[in-house]
This record gives C-alpha cells, sequence and structure tokens, in this order.
C-alpha cells in the first residue's frame, strides 16, 4: 500500500480526491492513514464521511508515508506543512496557491529540489483538456503565430484564506500552461467587481478577466494568425480533477515530475506581479527565481 496524509483539508480537494481513490479501483493501493486542518469541523467532516484519523499535528506522520498532499486553504500554510516531510524525500501534491510569498516559494523549491523531492500540483485548471489543447496549439504554432488571447476565472478577494491569493492562481496557471510560465511583465485595472490584467509576452499580449465571485466563469481562448479558438470551461464532470490526482499517484509510482522546480513556483510570480501592479498603477515586472 501507498500511505499518504492530506494536509489542510477545509477545501473541496480533500473531499475529491479521497473519492477519487474511493470510485477509482487503479488506484486501490492508496491508503490515506490521516487528515490534518486548524479547522476541526473539517477533520471531522472527513472522518464522518471517509473514516479516515484526525491527525494531532500536521507533522505527526513524518517517516510513516509514502506521499503527502498539502491542500489547505490558505496557501500561507503550505510551506508550513510540507516542511517536516521534505527531508524523507517522498513525494508531494501542493495545491493552489504554492505559497503567497515569492522569497517562501524559492525556499520551498530550493528544499524539494536539494531532497529530490517530486512535486505536483497548483491548479487543476491547467489540466482541463481545452486548456490543454490550446498549449498544444500554441507550441506547434497551429493556425500561425500566437497573436493573443483571454482567459477567465473566478476571484475571492475578500477571502479570510489570503484575500486576492486563494483563487488567483487558477487564472495564472492556464495562462502559464497556455502562453508561457512567465510573461515578461503584468498590468492590472481594478474595476467594481472584476480586475483585468494585461500579460505582455515576447510579440504579443494576453488579457485576464478576474470575476469576482464568478465560479463558473472559466473560459480559455488563443487568437492566431488565421483562427481563434476557445470556449467556456465546464467544471462539472471536468476530467481535470482525476487527472491532477493521477499526476501525483504516478510519482507515488516512481514517475519523473513533469515541470520543472522554477516553472512549478511561476504563477507565485505572476500573482504578486498583478499585486504589485493594482497598487502602482504601473505595468509590473515578473520576477524569475535564479539559480533552482
Amino acid at each position: 500500500m501507498k500511505k499518504i496524509v492530506i494536509l489542510g483539508c477545509e477545501n473541496s480537494h480533500a473531499d475529491g480526491f479521497l473519492d477519487i481513490i474511493k470510485r477509482h479501483g487503479e488506484f486501490s493501493d492508496v491508503e490515506v492513514i490521516g487528515v490534518f486542518s486548524d479547522e476541526k469541523d473539517a477533520c471531522e467532516r472527513i472522518k464522518n464521511s471517509y473514516g479516515v484519523d484526525i491527525m494531532e499535528n500536521y507533522d505527526s506522520a513524518v517517516g510513516m508515508v509514502d506521499g503527502v498532499i498539502v491542500t489547505a486553504r490558505h496557501g500561507g500554510n503550505h510551506l508550513k506543512y510540507a516542511l517536516p516531510y521534505i527531508k524523507s524525500g517522498v513525494p508531494m501534491f501542493i495545491d493552489k496557491p504554492i505559497t503567497v510569498s515569492e522569497d517562501e516559494a524559492v525556499r520551498l523549491a530550493h528544499l524539494l529540489k536539494e531532497s529530490n523531492v517530486r512535486v505536483t500540483g497548483g491548479s487543476s485548471l491547467r489540466l482541463d483538456p481545452l486548456v490543454m489543447k490550446l498549449a498544444k496549439e500554441a507550441a506547434a504554432c497551429d493556425g500561425g503565430r500566437t497573436l493573443g488571447g483571454f482567459v477567465s476565472a473566478p476571484l475571492v478577494s475578500d477571502s479570510p484564506y489570503g484575500g486576492f491569493f486563494f483563487y488567483a492562481q487558477h487564472l495564472c496557471d492556464m495562462v502559464g500552461a497556455i502562453f508561457g510560465k512567465y510573461p515578461h511583465s503584468v498590468r492590472a485595472y481594478k474595476a467594481d467587481s472584476q480586475i483585468s490584467v494585461i500579460f505582455r509576452y515576447d510579440g504579443f499580449d494576453v488579457t485576464g478577466e478576474y470575476i469576482e465571485h464568478g465560479y463558473s466563469l472559466y473560459s480559455a481562448f488563443r487568437v492566431s494568425e488565421t483562427k481563434i479558438t476557445g470556449s467556456q470551461i465546464t467544471l462539472s464532470g471536468n476530467p481535470c480533477f482525476y487527472t491532477e490526482f493521477n499526476e501525483f499517484y504516478k510519482l507515488l509510482c516512481g514517475e519523473k515530475q513533469s515541470v520543472s522546480y522554477k516553472d512549478f513556483i511561476a504563477p507565485v510570480f505572476v500573482m504578486n506581479a498583478i499585486v504589485r501592479s493594482l497598487e502602482s498603477g504601473n505595468e509590473e515586472k515578473v520576477n524569475e527565481a535564479e539559480s533552482i
């Protein structure tokens, strides 16, 4: 059996992953031996629904597991939860936002690399079938070179779990998957119920639209020289959640991670550039981690 723990079970990911393990026989060798959350009600819900034991603390299972899922609602807890397990080298899934701080993101990436921890995670929307299709078309210059794009996603700027950062990585991961992990710069504009962001790349721009509490308003479009491809994205029945867990399962089975450590933390730098732009009113450079 592959023994894992889920650290931070407040959001739907904990239930979703447990459902996937339960319903899909290919994951029958995965055993969730414990869950932890600062919110005791969330732990009790998981225990009552799935029979999973509640951990005394987030580091209670160090040395006892083959993998770790970090899915706390507040990204500020992700490094803290992951840290005790990193030296053991077990694979990890770290949910969005990876962290809320650029410095913490760099520290996390260095620690993961030093201990050869194979990692996956971020927004499940990067694995949406349409997003992956647009990414392949962009890489192949299908329809000619990319001239631009449009991506929309929800925002919960009043969230107690980190405000802007709580939902912001969904849009950044979608943009990054299709058009490139590191745009050169961003310019953000705040309106009453949305934030518009211009992501500037070499030779083209992409517009991102954050919509406050617009939980069903995901979309992705790519404009090329000869066509426009894209549509609204439906989450109900979306296979991206299965694909996301399957990526983690492959790491548990010994496969290599599919993304570099530098690219894994890229959304943290993009999100922070957006915040700086909102504060300054200017176009802001997207920083990049060095020597990872």
